[in-house]
């Protein structure tokens, strides 16, 4: 019977051990930032505003002086012209430390034929620089991230600047 507890007692504890490694590596501040982003551009593809809404903060404010509110409105607009697309981020780098995270990918838009889709795709596809998202966690709460920010410094949006 001491064997038998005792091989259990060593089982249990290995079973808590790789559990607790796997909370590690999915609560990672990278790791949030990389599944945030994916989880974003997402919600934009699917037309869930509801969705994307959850992943802005409050206090988001781009390059291009948009608030929560605009870029939210601006984004449903604008994606209500085209049908199918899809947002491909190339190989980003990530990086998050003290709170804050930042995720950096050139995006490719796939897609839609349609002349505003098209318009669209040959102004993103064609950017030199890739998109910057900047995250901050919000609480202790390590999956507690929001979008604050994105920049692309060649991406120029008449009437906006």
């Amino acid at each position: 019977m001491r064997q038998w507890f005792r091989d259990g007692f060593y089982a249990g504890a290995g079973l808590a051990l790789a559990l607790a490694i796997y909370l590690m590596w999915l609560w990672g501040a990278e790791h949030q930032v990389r599944l945030h982003a994916n989880h974003l551009l997402k919600a934009v593809e699917s037309k869930n505003w509801t969705r994307l809404a959850t992943f802005i903060a409050p206090d988001y404010q781009d390059q291009w002086r948009q608030d929560h509110a605009a870029v939210m409105e601006r984004t449903r607009t604008v994606f209500s012209y085209v049908r199918a697309i899809r947002l491909v981020p190339g190989d980003p780098i990530v990086l998050a430390e003290k709170g804050r995270g930042t995720w950096q990918a050139k995006i490719t838009i796939e897609g839609d034929n349609s002349e505003l889709a098209a318009l669209i795709k040959d102004r993103v596809n064609s950017l030199p620089t890739p998109f910057t998202l900047e995250w901050r966690r919000l609480s202790t709460k390590p999956w507690d991230w929001k979008l604050v920010r994105v920049s692309n410094p060649a991406l120029e949006i008449p009437g906006l600047e």
